[in-house]
């Protein structure tokens, strides 16, 4: 009984919350081979990471070979503020 009662309040708790948390977070649907799945789940649980870990140094990694390719990016991720005019981003669509 009690179980019951409390699913019923955790659920009217989500219903008055669910706006809040779409806005403030994102959930992307995507799929995974399972087999690939299997053995990334395996690599966080050993290793004690998190998925949102694995995004976050994911992102930066393909920041960092992004900006190997592409020196306005490179120097923005670096601090420097030297651009020439012909790489000044705002430059870029007047």
């Amino acid at each position: 009984m009690e179980k019951k009662l409390r699913s019923i309040k955790d659920k009217r708790y989500e219903e008055k919350h669910k706006a809040e948390r779409k806005a403030k977070n994102a959930t992307w649907g995507t799929s995974v081979p399972r087999e690939k799945a299997e053995q990334i789940n395996a690599f966080l649980e050993r290793y004690g990471y998190t998925k949102v870990q694995l995004i976050e140094a994911g992102y930066k990694a393909l920041l960092d070979d992004a900006a190997e390719h592409n020196l306005s990016l490179g120097k923005i991720m670096d601090g420097y503020d030297d651009f020439f005019e012909f790489e000044s981003e705002k430059n870029k669509f007047e």
